[in-house]
């Protein structure tokens, strides 16, 4: 029996989420298919995250087990003749068997995209969530430093969250403009359910003055949701990579190269 580890992309707008649902199409659901029709095996596919309805991966890492002798790097070819075209393989590789894509995460980097304008885009209505009003994209740079560091995050958790521990590590955060498109970026240890979409829906506010500057801070201060903004729709939310203890020196490096082909620091 070996492990493969995968580098999935997806557009999540037709799918309900990442994980597999009995009355729902998932990405999940797709990519074990493949995988079955592939190699007669029916696996599991494990993935590091379990994006929401509509919510879009780049990077989202997956593993399963087999006992096809498919050498691992053909698995991404193999799998893509199999797969819808909003559903990429971007790279499969052989992994050590104790590999586990979920429970090794050691930190993500998510990005939540914005069109600002009276009219959204017809091109970008899959990707960004639409602003009718003007943003100001600097307020809301400095509005989001403050998830930077471990906080309680609880008023940040979706309603009916039934998790235990509410705390979190963000490593960082930041809000960037190229364009009429505006750009959230937050890279942490880990995530609550939703917890990206509140973050991005507060800053929406904060930046159009419909919330007053601060209410971030006041949030993780008094713990209440009602210090927050609305819950931003999915289709702005994007997983653009998963890092691994092989990989996480490179975490510095990588969120520098989002901040410059996103638009740039603000200043």
């Amino acid at each position: 029996m070996r492990r493969i580890r995968l580098i999935i992309e997806y557009d999540g707008t037709d799918y309900a989420g990442w994980q597999r649902q009995d009355n729902a199409m998932t990405v999940q659901q797709r990519v074990e298919e493949a995988v079955a029709r592939l190699t007669g095996e029916r696996v599991t596919v494990t993935g590091a995250s379990r994006t929401d309805a509509g919510v879009h991966a780049l990077g989202q890492c997956a593993h399963f087990d087999t006992q096809s002798p498919i050498p691992a790097e053909k698995f991404a070819f193999a799998l893509n003749t199999q797969l819808p075209p909003d559903i990429r393989v971007r790279g499969s590789f052989e992994a050590d068997p104790a590999f586990h894509a979920r429970f090794e995460a050691c930190a993500k980097i998510y990005r939540y995209q914005i069109f600002e304008g009276p009219h959204h885009s017809a091109l970008l209505r899959r990707t960004h969530a639409h602003a009718y009003y003007p943003l100001d994209a600097g307020l809301m740079d400095r509005e989001v430093q403050a998830v930077v560091g471990e906080h309680d995050f609880a008023a940040f958790a979706a309603s009916g969250s039934v998790v235990k521990d509410t705390v979190r590590r963000m490593y960082a955060a930041r809000v960037v403009r190229r364009g009429p498109e505006v750009t959230l970026l937050i890279g942490g240890k880990g995530f609550l359910y939703n917890m990206v979409r509140i973050v991005a829906g507060t800053l929406i506010q904060v930046g159009s003055g419909k919330l007053p500057a601060g209410a971030i801070s006041r949030a993780l201060d008094d713990g209440s949701r009602l210090s927050l903004g609305i819950t931003a729709p999915p289709e702005g939310l994007t997983l653009m990579r998963v890092f691994y203890p092989s990989d996480i020196d490179g975490f510095d490096s990588y969120f520098s190269d989002c901040e410059r082909l996103y638009g740039g620091l603000n200043v």
